[in-house]
């Protein structure tokens, strides 16, 4: 599906510019009770930068991407897994 590349292309993007090791981002994506699920994977050390204080930028995150994909008439969820 071409907008869940671009979805999943946005989330790379975003993680890669928050992180100090920006190689070791990997979106995956699964199918999930009506929804695909992006896990984002960083680098252990770069864990915190992703989620940051009280786990606003992993929120706004979740936020930024359910908003893009409610206007491309899909459901996307995001989890930062390690």
């Amino acid at each position: 599906m071409e907008v869940l590349d671009r979805m999943k292309e946005l989330l790379t993007y975003i993680a890669r510019n928050l992180v100090d090791c920006p190689d070791a981002v990997e979106v995956t994506e699964h199918p999930s009770n009506g929804e695909t699920v992006l896990e984002l994977r960083v680098a252990p050390e770069d864990m915190g930068k992703v989620i940051g204080r009280q786990g606003r930028i992993a929120k706004e995150i979740r936020t930024l991407m359910r908003s893009v994909a409610q206007r491309q008439g899909t459901r996307v969820s995001v989890e930062i897994v390690d």
